[in-house]
């Protein structure tokens, strides 16, 4: 999970992610496009997204086509986040119906 956060932790990590997110299957050129900064330099973000198992690659031909793996992203929800908001969700649900047996 560590190498999940790490690679998180980078602005042009996440923008690649959230390119992938609005569309899957990107090459490297696509990826580049809306980039101010090498192949090279994205290649190596890349790398780090590969290696945290953000971002699954298939190739299609000579292509190699990149598609987010959000199963990390969603395994730090339930792990960090989601813990934190059940008792808060379970606080509301208790509000609600003591607020409805009241109306009654």
């Amino acid at each position: 999970m560590d190498e999940v956060f790490k690679a998180l932790a980078d602005p042009t990590r996440r923008k690649l992610l959230d390119r992938m997110y609005e569309k899957s299957g990107q090459t490297l050129g696509q990826l580049c496009e809306h980039l101010d900064m090498t192949r090279q330099a994205v290649t190596k973000h890349l790398s780090i997204l590969e290696d945290a198992n953000l971002v699954a690659i298939v190739r299609r031909g000579r292509e190699k086509l990149h598609y987010l793996n959000p199963v990390p992203i969603h395994d730090i929800g339930q792990r960090w986040i989601n813990k934190f908001e059940s008792h808060r969700l379970d606080a509301l649900t208790q509000l609600k119906h003591a607020l409805e047996k009241s109306d009654e």
